[in-house]
């Protein structure tokens, strides 16, 4: 265990740095969520939503900190195993005396490392220029923890099994990004969960970013804006529910569909 530890560690260290070398891909990868923030909360920020104190700019931070789980550990992992395995990096790393867990312990240490690079700028971005309350409990930050762990690790995992899907490096953002911004558009990002068609949010409710979104709002955003949820609750046991089984289902799914090699191999 030590062993896959420190050459995982190593690995990530050289993705890292590989990310902060891509200037284009490293500011789309590290700042996109703050970009939409500035934009939606510089448009929508100052309106009170129903009859409470609570503005679009603070409903909207906590739905772009449970985004960044999913741009970081969904999109971006689905997005670069398969540019990995098409250029033959996969390959070259199945060919080395290491243990193959140690290319996975890189990948989410990358993922980590990305998100709280996020939400650290996320939440100084909306206290600094849009007020966001950030709060101080132990408990509201005990529940943010076990959120993120869980978001986290079921993205990744689910990222691992759709990166089997493009056939090629080059096609893998145009298979991921659409899947992720119908999710975003359906679990309450960018819109009030509760102004969304019925029949979307159903579909939205199927899959973890709807009960992220969901979760990051429950520590976020004050008790009594639980009256904004559809069912007039946050619903923090069935969030834990569902994400803990998300990640069941994606280690299954990983391990069952995970490849080194191109398809077409």
């Amino acid at each position: 265990m030590r062993t896959v530890l420190r050459i995982g560690f190593a690995r990530m260290e050289i993705e890292l740095r590989q990310l902060v070398r891509d200037r284009e891909g490293a500011f789309w990868t590290l700042v996109f969520p703050v970009v939409l923030m500035v934009i939606f909360g510089s448009v929508f920020g100052s309106q009170r939503l129903g009859h409470t104190d609570v503005t679009f700019a603070q409903y909207f931070v906590a739905g772009m900190i449970a985004s960044g789980v999913m741009y970081t550990a969904f999109q971006n992992i689905a997005i670069w195993i398969p540019q990995e395995r098409d250029d033959g990096t996969l390959k070259r790393l199945r060919g080395l005396p290491m243990p193959k867990a140690a290319y996975f312990v890189g990948k989410i240490g990358v993922v980590i490392t990305t998100f709280v690079f996020q939400t650290v700028v996320l939440l100084l971005t909306g206290a600094l220029f849009y007020g966001i309350h950030i709060p101080t409990g132990i408990d509201a930050w005990w529940r943010f923890a076990w959120i993120a762990v869980l978001g986290l690790t079921s993205c990744t995992l689910l990222g691992i099994a759709f990166s089997s899907l493009p056939r090629t490096g080059r096609g893998a953002a145009a298979v991921t990004t659409p899947v992720v911004l119908v999710l975003q558009f359906g679990s309450g990002v960018f819109f009030r969960y509760n102004d969304v068609p019925h029949w979307m949010q159903q579909f939205a409710a199927i899959f973890p970013l709807k009960w992220l979104t969901q979760g990051m709002r429950s520590v976020f955003l004050p008790p009594q804006a639980s009256a904004l949820e559809v069912s007039h609750s946050f619903e923090t046991g069935r969030t834990a529910l569902v994400l803990a089984a998300w990640t069941i289902a994606g280690a299954v799914l990983a391990v069952r569909t995970f490849r080194w090699t191109r398809r077409e191999q």
